[in-house]
């Protein structure tokens, strides 16, 4: 049991994080480009309009996603508490 395998715990865990996180950034990110583009080709610069359609979206790619997001990181907090004696030495 040397540093290596902590390492590689906390890689697995930032990974994990990242893929998890991706789906709900990317659908923000892509609704802000949208509304922003919008925004200039309609002279409309009101800051206010971006975060209520990018709440709801966020809101809604949540529940679309979330069973998924979940399931992974509930499969890596139960791999790394599995795993736990491995670490307590």
């Amino acid at each position: 049991m040397g540093t290596l395998s902590i390492v590689d715990t906390f890689q697995q865990a930032i990974w994990t994080t990242l893929i998890a996180a991706l789906p709900v950034l990317l659908v923000a990110m892509f609704l802000g480009l949208v509304i922003g583009i919008l925004q200039t080709a309609t002279s409309i610069q009101e800051q206010t309009l971006v975060f209520v359609p990018k709440i709801l979206a966020v809101l809604l790619s949540l529940v679309l996603f979330g069973p998924w997001i979940f399931g992974r990181v509930g499969k890596m907090a139960v791999d790394m508490l599995g795993q736990l004696h491995r670490y307590i030495q």
